[in-house]
This record gives structure tokens, C-alpha cells and sequence, in this order.
């Protein structure tokens, strides 16, 4: 049963983010408001889905190390494996609110939890811990990305693509169906995942960072992937910048409100600086070659980034 589940999650996900995509996209021309707003929010909301029910389960279970490691595991796959297959299917051309300000900002929310998770390092602590006071200022962060969100709500700049306009109706149903999808389909996947790695004696830690960090960066990878074929660079950029902000601003906030999440930065840290090196990379590629596109070479390097860090950590932890 757990396999035939792992399957159907793959087929809600993939149809999840068409519907998620095409309601998003006439939302967007409907009310003009930009396609990267879109992305940033009701998008990236939706496809966050999977790490928010992740993270609060395994923070009322105690089970900080899968908490901790599934959002950062998340992060690393939004930049280098989503960001990286979307620039392979269509380069992505980026728009220069995005490289100055939304970038800058998910590269400042990991380097944030970064330092509040090493109390050890910054405080002289005698433990390291992501506290409710932690929390309560990343929630903070989070309502000050939101009103700025919707203070761009209506640019009205677009890059020109054909979006199909739908009803009202029609789009909001689009969202909904596709959110649930989504959801459904990135947890059923993580289940059959996790019980498959069970299977292989992996650690914690490990199966957070690789099997469910993937498994919860589905929806994004989804959508991303749906956005590039489409050549709708905004949803696909928004989309991935948007997830990284709301899985440390939202999700690990509200994890460590719901319980204090005690940090192993032996096994974690290195997993942090690679995140941090991911954001900085994309905003650094936005000057080489084509100013301001992610190229498919930046992408096909985020993938070998990637996939070597995934080699590199089952093998060092087996």
C-alpha cells in the first residue's frame, strides 16, 4: 500500500502544480498583479504546504534534528536542484527587484537562522538552541516580507508571456485543488520515502536533509518546472525565493514557537554554509554572461553542486 501511495503522490504532484500554475497565472492578469507576487505568496505558500505539516509534526514529536534538517534541506534543493532543472528546461531571466531584494533577502533569512541556531558560537552558551524568542523574531521577518509583498502587489510590469485568463471562480478552485494536491501527493512521497530509508538503516538527521527535504521540495520543483516550460520565469523564480523565505521566516519560526529546537551543529552547520554558498551563488550569477538570467550552464552546475553535497553526505554518514 505504501508503495502504490508513493506513486499516486508523484501524479497529484505534477497535476497539483499545473492547477496551481494556470489559477496563479490568471490571478495575476485578472487583477494585475504581477506574475513574480504571485510566485512570491499564494505559490510559494502552496508549495511550502508539505514542509509546514513536516516541520509542526516533528516539532510536537520532539524531533528537532529532522525539523531543523528538513528546512535547510529544503533551501539547498530550492536553490541549486529547482532553480537548477528550471534554468536547464528555459533560462530564466530575473528582474532586478528580485536579484536587489528578494534574493538578498532569503540569503539574509538563512544566514539569520544560522546565527540564532549557534548560540555556542555568538553567545558563549553552554548549548545550541532555535528558542520561542528565535521564533517569535523570524515570525516578525515574515510579516515584514508579506507587507512588502503586497506593496508590489500591483506592478504592473510582465515579461509578455500568453496567460490563459480563467474565471474568478475557476482560478481560485485551480489554487485550492492544486494546493491539495500538492499536499497530498508531497506526503504520501515522503512517507514512502522515509520507510524506504528506514529500511536502510539511515540517521535522522540524514533522512531530514536528503529524503524528506526532497520529498517536501517536490511541490516546488513541480512548479518550478511547469513555470519553465512555460517560459513564465517569474512563478518559477518567486516561486523557489519565495519557499526559502517562508520555510525560515514561517515554518522554522512557527516549529520552534510550537517547541524550542535544540541544533546539532556538528551534523548541521556544514549543511547551513552550503545553503548560504547556494544564495549567494544565484545572486553572484546574476552579473556573468547574460546580466540577470540564470543560465543553463549555472544551472547544470547547481545540479553537479547538488548531487555531489547528496553523495557526499550518505556516504560520510553511512
Amino acid at each position: 500500500m505504501i508503495y502504490l501511495l508513493f506513486a499516486i503522490g508523484f501524479v497529484l504532484l505534477i497535476k497539483g502544480a499545473d492547477y496551481l500554475v494556470d489559477g496563479a497565472s490568471s490571478i495575476a492578469k485578472k487583477f494585475k498583479i504581477s506574475s513574480l507576487v504571485i510566485g512570491l505568496t499564494i505559490v510559494a505558500f502552496g508549495t511550502s504546504a508539505p514542509e509546514l505539516v513536516v516541520n509542526l509534526l516533528a516539532s510536537f514529536k520532539g524531533s528537532s534534528d529532522l525539523a531543523v534538517s528538513n528546512i535547510v534541506g529544503s533551501n539547498i534543493a530550492n536553490m541549486l536542484l529547482i532553480l537548477g532543472v528550471a534554468a536547464v528546461v528555459y533560462p530564466l531571466k530575473v528582474k532586478s527587484n528580485t536579484v536587489w531584494k528578494e534574493i538578498p533577502l532569503s540569503l539574509l533569512a538563512i544566514v539569520l537562522a544560522f546565527v540564532m541556531a549557534n548560540d555556542v558560537i555568538f553567545d558563549g552558551a553552554m548549548v545550541n538552541t532555535i528558542s520561542r524568542v528565535d521564533g517569535i523574531g523570524l515570525i516578525a521577518f515574515f510579516i515584514i516580507f508579506m507587507y512588502y509583498s503586497f506593496g508590489m502587489a500591483k506592478n504592473t510590469e510582465e515579461d509578455g508571456e500568453e496567460i490563459t485568463e480563467l474565471a474568478t471562480s475557476k482560478s481560485v478552485a485551480y489554487i485550492l485543488i492544486g494546493m491539495v494536491g500538492l499536499t497530498l501527493g508531497g506526503k504520501w512521497i515522503v512517507d514512502g520515502a522515509v520507510f524506504i530509508a528506514k529500511s536502510f538503516s539511515m540517521s535522522e538527521a540524514l533522512i531530514g536533509l536528503t529524503v524528506v527535504a526532497i520529498g517536501t521540495s517536490l511541490p516546488e520543483l513541480a512548479t518550478s518546472y511547469v513555470a519553465a516550460r512555460r517560459k513564465n520565469a517569474d512563478i518559477a523564480i518567486g516561486n523557489t525565493v519565495g519557499s526559502n523565505i517562508f520555510n525560515v521566516f514561517w515554518i522554522l519560526g512557527l516549529s520552534s514557537i510550537v517547541r524550542p529546537l535544540p541544533f546539532d551543529a556538528a551534523n548541521n552547520n556544514e549543511d547551513m554554509y552550503l545553503a548560504i554558498l547556494a544564495s549567494l551563488l544565484l545572486f553572484v550569477f546574476m552579473f556573468f554572461g547574460r546580466k540577470q538570467v540564470l543560465q543553463r550552464s549555472q544551472g547544470v552546475f547547481f545540479l553537479l553542486l547538488y548531487f555531489g553535497y547528496m553523495i557526499f553526505k550518505v556516504v560520510t554518514n553511512v
